[in-house]
């Protein structure tokens, strides 16, 4: 019991320790600058005009920072549109990033969002599956049938860890390969490009938390199945 308390522990501070160091970073560095020419949503735009990205527009939303590379919208937060700081900034770059990977036909990006259509309704389908199991092969009472379930659910949970572990590679090119030098050609002052970098590595590390939840949620119902 102490070994499962610990592990349970461990676990919770690799998913949400990298979370809360992240946040940090991001509000630390999300204080005004007169320094810096113009908001996140400005340079966004700008980014778009510059990067001849044709058809992808700007748009300000509550919350929640990202590239629909459906609809080819860069979505920005009121926090990082309207700011002038060295976060809002990183960021707008750093969604714009996206939809450079887009217009370069980037194949991990492709293939996450290919895979995002799938899990918005697979990992209800997979638990709805799972938690049926029981029910079915004991009506049925043929074993063969539990077993392809079995197999059907475990392949439907699996495709929200794809998806997590796919966004890794997506969202260190877009920070690292597209933002980061972007940043670094003038629109972030040479003093403040570490800073700048450790604001990318705290957006990537949240992303890593994320596909470690969703594996520690898949594991969660393989612990399950096998009691």
């Amino acid at each position: 019991m102490p070994f499962a308390i610990a592990l349970a522990v461990v676990a919770l501070a690799v998913v949400f320790g990298p979370q809360l160091w992240a946040k940090s970073i991001l509000t630390h560095h999300n204080k005004h600058r007169d320094e810096i020419p113009g908001t996140g949503g400005k340079l966004a735009i700008h980014l778009i005009k510059s990067g001849k990205l044709a058809g992808v527009t700007v748009e300000r939303i509550p919350a929640g920072d990202h590239y629909d590379p459906i609809n080819k919208v860069v979505r920005l937060s009121e926090s990082v549109y309207d700011a002038k700081s060295l976060t809002a900034v990183v960021v707008a770059a750093h969604e714009v990033g996206h939809a450079i990977q887009d217009r370069l036909g980037y194949m991990p990006l492709k293939i996450r969002t290919n895979l995002v259509r799938i899990a918005k309704f697979s990992e209800g389908l997979g638990a709805i599956i799972l938690i049926a199991l029981p029910f079915i092969t004991a009506l049925t009472r043929v074993p063969a049938t539990g077993i392809f379930m079995l197999i059907a659910g475990i392949s439907v949970l699996s495709v929200p860890v794809a998806v997590h572990f796919v966004t890794l590679p997506v969202e260190f090119d877009a920070s690292f390969k597209r933002a980061l030098p972007v940043l670094s050609a003038g629109y972030v002052p040479e003093c403040e490009i570490a800073a700048a970098r450790r604001i990318l590595i705290a957006c990537a590390l949240t992303y890593v938390a994320a596909s470690l939840a969703a594996l520690l949620n898949f594991s969660r119902w393989i612990y399950f199945l096998r009691r």
